[in-house]
């Protein structure tokens, strides 16, 4: 059984910086891409950025340049450092791992980003 735990959110104002982390327990951490995703009020989860097993980040448009995404194996951890944090960046964000030989995608309960003005 996986479990994903998410922290690091918060209440913060714009142009700050907050650092969400997620750890895993339950599996082989460094064979998982993982991910972190967002959903605001009254819409849809969006992408926000992810690393592969191999290292390789992707990053949504809107965060690029102001977000960083990094993992830690041994510590079963990855990480969104998130600067210049906007309005608009106000979201629970979700951390997911995708173990692709093994076909399985987990979540975490999310943590709740809110970015005041």
């Amino acid at each position: 059984q996986v479990q994903m735990v998410e922290s690091g959110g918060g209440l913060v104002q714009a142009g700050g910086s907050l650092r969400l982390s997620c750890v895993v327990s339950g599996g082989i951490f460094s064979m998982r891409d993982m991910g972190w995703y967002r959903q605001a009020p009254g819409k849809q989860r969006e992408f926000v950025a992810s690393i592969t097993s191999a290292g390789s980040t992707n990053y949504a448009d809107s965060v690029k340049g102001r977000f960083t995404i990094s993992r830690d194996n041994a510590k079963s951890t990855v990480f969104l450092q998130m600067n210049s944090l906007k309005s608009e960046d106000t979201a629970v964000y979700y951390c997911n791992s995708i173990l692709r030989f093994a076909g399985r995608e987990d979540w975490g309960q999310g943590t709740q980003v809110t970015v005041s003005s």
